[in-house]
């Protein structure tokens, strides 16, 4: 007997992943719980454990191929694999991906996971041509988020060659084609399928070649994510930054102060970022419109307070959430920054941990950003850029002296929030955070 190794429940919104690394080979001994392969999704990466006990059969599908929820994805054998029933056991695992063995009970399965009306079993050759032919119904091979993105953007999806499982349409193929339409002439899409002569048909088909002094890898699944949610941002949202500066002298005097005995009371340092979330609280109470989402032709006001906060890793920016985060003191924020950071690095995010963010924090200081306009974290009208403190000549009292400067960044959605009022916004956070003990009162 053998059981199949399937894509397991990637979470909320999550339609697709990659398959990255096996970390076993056919015939290889597996123990029940143990660590077979990794997924890449868009936000984390997920670890598929080993149902039971036997041996690694047939690898179905190999490190880059995109994957939907219950697709098979190879087999473990009983004993040894090499008997009647581990063969039997290799039939079965493999007639899901197979039409002609495919049994009728299975086969609505395969359909309903991977691509609706278009059977998941075609062949990679025939899956192009099956989506063109199918272009009439093409919500059939897309995810309903998918379908949601290209009506707002007013596109057919019977233009839109499909780059996913099946030919089903992706993120990635509506930015893709989103961006070939912008560059047609007189704003008329621009033809997504192959070249129809022949001259450039045969140069579309040579591959190119790399120089021996080029590498080429593939990007992971969260970086192609992190490129076509910034683009979609950029493509959606009326996006402006305006920029303060703040004081850091009071900030860095209470720190000194307090933070040995902080540290001994609570066990973590005080560091700057309790500071901004609780002023970045303070200023969205006073000015909830750049805490909101926009809906259409409404504004969803939001007076819960998720706070993202931007940690970046190896395979790119993931935000975490601090959930109720005007409910915790400084010294639970300190402490479940430290977490979500350390899981950050060690992936073990989990899905809801990065879930139903309202307003976002990025710090570029940590690596020496003096200036920078973050990019918004959709649907998100808000995201608010700390950077590094530098020992800046400012004028007080009527004389010059030096002071730890930090120049703040407040990117913004134009169609929810005015100038001016992100301006107050950014006001708001500088009396904050020159005036900590304020924060208590406000923050």
């Amino acid at each position: 007997m053998a059981i199949e190794i399937k894509v397991p429940p990637l979470g909320e919104s999550l339609v697709d992943a990659v398959v990255g690394q096996w970390l076993k080979d056919e015939g290889d001994e597996i123990a029940r719980g143990e660590t077979i392969l990794e997924l890449e999704t868009d936000k984390v990466n997920l670890d598929v454990a080993a149902e039971d006990d036997g041996v690694l059969g047939a690898i179905q599908k190999q490190e880059g191929d995109t994957v939907t929820v219950g697709e098979v994805l190879g087999v473990i054998e009983a004993g040894g694999g090499n008997g009647s029933s581990g063969s039997s056991s290799h039939t079965e695992a493999t007639s899901v991906m197979d039409p002609p063995e495919a049994s009728e009970e299975e086969s609505p399965k395969a359909e309903e996971v991977s691509a609706g009306s278009q059977p998941a079993s075609d062949s990679a050759e025939a899956a192009p041509a099956q989506a063109e032919e199918d272009s009439g119904d093409a919500g059939g091979r897309s995810a309903p988020a998918v379908r949601r993105m290209a009506e707002e953007h007013d596109i057919d999806l019977g233009q839109v060659s499909g780059s996913g499982a099946g030919g089903r349409i992706t993120r990635d193929d509506i930015v893709s084609f989103l961006a070939s339409s912008k560059r047609g002439e007189g704003g008329a899409p621009a033809q997504v399928a192959a070249p129809s002569t022949p001259s450039a048909s045969a140069a579309a088909s040579e591959p190119k070649q790399d120089r021996a002094d080029e590498e080429r890898t593939r990007l992971s699944k969260r970086r192609q994510t992190i490129a076509t949610r910034l683009v979609e941002a950029q493509q959606t949202a009326a996006m402006l930054t305006t920029f303060n500066e703040v004081d850091m002298t009071a900030v860095m005097d209470l720190r000194k102060r307090r933070k040995d005995a902080f540290k001994e009371q609570h066990g973590v340092n005080l560091g700057f970022m309790s500071f901004f979330t609780k002023a970045a609280i303070g200023a969205l109470k006073a000015y909830p419109w750049v805490n909101s989402e926009l809906q259409g032709t409404e504004l969803l006001i939001k007076k819960h307070y998720d706070i993202g906060i931007a940690v970046g890793v190896a395979e790119g920016l993931v935000v975490p959430v601090l959930k109720d985060a005007d409910r915790k003191g400084f010294a639970d924020i300190e402490s479940e920054i430290v977490e979500l950071a350390g899981k950050a690095r060690d992936n073990k995010l989990a899905i809801t941990d990065l879930q139903g963010g309202t307003f976002t924090i990025t710090n570029g200081g940590v690596f020496g950003s003096l200036l920078s306009t973050p990019i918004l974290n959709t649907p998100q009208v808000g995201i608010l850029g700390m950077h590094t403190i530098q020992q800046r000549p400012v004028a007080r009292d009527g004389e010059v002296v030096m002071r730890p400067m930090m120049y703040i960044a407040l990117s913004y959605d134009h169609r929810v929030v005015d100038g001016q009022g992100a301006v107050q916004f950014l006001v708001k956070i500088k009396e904050l955070i020159e005036d900590p003990e304020t924060l208590l009162l406000e923050g």
